[in-house]
């Protein structure tokens, strides 16, 4: 597993508290014997309590400590209802309708971190990416000066010298075709996750053209989005549009763009669009050897993630390291 040395000392001095939707989860509850067992970072359990204690029973999970908070029977919910209609007045929610909607474990566990209950939240374990971040954007939103919500994939594979080689990249989960403006957004927001991870961010903005080889609309907005990006980010190394090899082999950098400061050692990557970064991280996780952590999401004005259905209780415990630190 990718050293978390950092985050964990950095959340031993701050401890947080983490809300897992799907409380009842055998890879959730995996997660939370492994959590409890240290004392930075202290789940909440979303579910029936005796449910859950049935199911950590069953699968040898020691969950003794963790809290458990049922949506169906909270003392807090009065409280939470009034909140969220006014968090939702402009489309005229009722309390029933609340009471409704925050039956929903990711709803109610949003309004958890909206309260102050919780600081951060994973979910999504038997559930969709939409389920996770729809609730995020209706109720907590997005940070001042954002106007989207993206993600990256931090990976992660133990190289030769014994250091571990670490990249970046975005968006490969949640907007399917990005503008170029949104594109800007989107590598600012990897960028300063990737310094999270120990990255020195270089950031390549992808294509199949290297500075005007080729032609095309994709072309045009990727070139775009680099000049812009450039000028938002001055302290930032940035080139574009390059093609993957020029992006990442010194070699084929040195024939295509021997002047640039990013081509041949890039490491913070940005897709044109969702077709492109999905295959691409996966390419590298399946075929390239490398650990991939994510979607993080970013934007968000609290530290909200989604897991992928496929995940395992090693990679929950290790995704709620992240989204902690990240808190």
């Amino acid at each position: 597993m990718f050293g978390f040395g950092d985050m964990i000392e950095k959340l031993k001095k701050d401890p947080k508290t983490i809300v897992f939707t799907e409380g009842n989860d055998p890879r959730i509850l995996e997660a939370s014997s492994r959590l409890l067992a240290s004392s930075f970072l202290h789940p909440i359990l979303l579910g029936n309590p005796e449910e859950i204690e049935a199911v950590a029973e069953k699968e040898g999970f020691n969950i003794r400590g963790a809290e458990i908070i049922d949506p169906t029977n909270y003392d807090r919910m009065d409280e939470m209802v009034e909140l969220f209609c006014e968090l939702r007045k402009s489309k005229g929610v009722t309390p029933e309708e609340a009471k409704k909607i925050l039956s929903g474990a990711n709803y109610f566990g949003t309004m958890l971190v909206k309260m102050g209950v919780a600081d951060s939240l994973l979910g999504g374990a038997t559930y969709s990416t939409a389920d996770t971040v729809r609730p995020a954007l209706q109720l907590i939103k997005t940070k001042p000066g954002n106007s989207i919500v993206s993600s990256c994939f931090i990976l992660v594979r133990p190289s030769a010298t014994g250091e571990n080689e670490v990249l970046a990249m975005a968006d490969c989960a949640i907007n399917i075709k990005p503008t170029a403006d949104e594109l800007v957004e989107i590598a600012g927001e990897t960028a300063e996750c990737a310094k999270i991870f120990g990255i020195d961010p270089k950031v390549a903005f992808l294509s199949y053209s290297t500075l005007g080889s080729g032609k095309g609309e994709d072309v045009d907005k990727m070139r775009e989005a680099t000049e812009k990006a450039k000028a938002k980010y001055p302290n930032l190394a940035i080139d574009g549009e390059l093609q993957f090899d020029a992006a990442v082999a010194p070699r084929v950098a040195r024939t295509k763009c021997p002047n640039s400061e990013v081509a041949g050692h890039a490491n913070t990557f940005i897709f044109p669009d969702i077709n492109a970064g999905n295959i691409g991280y996966k390419v590298a996780q399946r075929m390239g050897n490398f650990e991939a952590y994510g979607p993080i999401l970013l934007g968000l004005n609290a530290s909200i993630n989604d897991l992928s259905r496929g995940c395992n209780g090693l990679e929950v415990y290790s995704m709620a390291i992240i989204t902690a630190a990240l808190a």
